[in-house]
């Protein structure tokens, strides 16, 4: 059988290396891979595929930024001919970004088989262009792989059916357990004994100039207390300009994988606006606070290290004031958070039909 992964972004290059690794080793599995381009700065798309070890891309549609709109059409008009040409059996697509829907949207007007890898989560908040992705490619997809029981139970109660839907666990994970040995504990290279660790990329915390200007003000009081260490997304870099210095803070330009994960290991606490670094802590045990009013990965919050705060940045104060104390939030790893969702996915494929994996 012939798979074809589509990825685009930053978060992506983590959940496809485990799969792609899975696949390997399946007899008769022949895999091609696409990069649509969507994440094109060095720091955030090259450097991911080296530290990942994931194969170079044998396509790379170099789509670039753009609007939501401009982006996801780019995707879709340049992957097209691929598909065509290439002629994959299924195709695999991953979280939920621009390119994740637009590939879903192609393949589903192909006829082509799509794989969401990632499925099911949900935040119920439609102003967020991710959850609109999820919840179309969910619609199109014909194999759901879900990385936690609630993803299922959203599933079922939208009407999907039962047999599409495969609880695998989460395909994060699977890389962050490959790649925790190699963390280096940066506290030996000039970092502070204890030091809280910042990521901010949300157009909610960062397109609106008041409440970038608040977040980062709150941060520099924290920074008064322990030492805040935030590696600066592009977007969000462009949108604080240069003009201002924040003696508490200190800024970064964005970092590898494994960099960042080395940063998350040793972390006395996470403040984030990420889904992934959600679950990357869950796992590490890590606190956790979330500047969002909702969170498409409620185990994280069940289950794990996770608290949302929302724009209540008096609140994430006290937060962090607690931690500081030692009343961090308790938690445990979540089902199938165990380094295998890979191996699963694969095992679902190479059973999915009765014909070999071959073709």
């Amino acid at each position: 059988m012939r798979i074809l992964h589509v990825v685009g972004a930053r978060p992506n290059f983590m959940k496809v290396a485990p799969v792609q690794a899975a696949l390997a080793r399946v007899p008769g599995a022949a895999q091609t891979l696409v990069h649509t381009g969507q994440h094109y700065d060095l720091n955030m798309s090259e450097t991911f595929f080296r530290q990942l070890q994931i194969p170079a891309p044998d396509v790379n549609l170099e789509v670039g930024s753009g609007g939501h709109t401009e982006q996801t059409a780019k995707i879709m008009m340049r992957l097209e001919p691929v598909i065509i040409e290439r002629k994959p059996d299924m195709v695999l697509v991953y979280g939920d970004v621009n390119s994740t829907v637009a590939a879903a949207l192609v393949c589903a007007k192909l006829l082509v088989p799509i794989g969401h890898v990632e499925a099911g989560l949900r935040s119920r908040d439609r102003t967020m262009p991710e959850e609109v992705n999820r919840v179309l490619t969910d619609r199109v997809s014909d194999l759901l792989f879900t990385p936690s029981t609630d993803g299922d139970e959203n599933l079922k109660q939208e009407g999907v059916s039962a047999d599409k839907i495969h609880f695998v666990g989460n395909v994060m994970i699977d890389t962050l357990v490959r790649c925790l040995s190699l963390c280096q504990d940066p506290r030996t290279g000039g970092f502070p004994e204890r030091y809280v660790l910042v990521t901010l990329h949300r157009p909610s915390n960062v397109d609106d100039p008041r409440m970038l200007s608040d977040i980062v003000e709150t941060l520099d009081q924290i920074g008064r207390e322990i030492p805040v260490v935030f590696p600066v997304h592009p977007r969000t870099r462009k949108n604080l300009g240069a003009a201002r210095a924040w003696p508490g803070i200190r800024l970064l330009d964005p970092v590898g994988y494994l960099e960042f994960l080395s940063l998350q290991k040793y972390a006395t606490a996470v403040i984030t606006d990420s889904g992934g670094i959600q679950e990357e802590t869950t796992y590490l045990g890590v606190p956790c606070l979330t500047l969002r009013e909702n969170t498409e990965r409620p185990v994280t919050i069940t289950m794990g290290t996770n608290v949302l705060i929302g724009r209540d940045l008096a609140r994430l104060r006290r937060e962090v004031d607690a931690i500081l104390r030692g009343r961090p939030t308790a938690g445990r790893v979540p089902p199938l958070w165990d380094g295998h969702a890979g191996e699963r996915i694969a095992a679902v494929l190479e059973s999915w039909r009765p014909a070999p994996f071959a073709q």
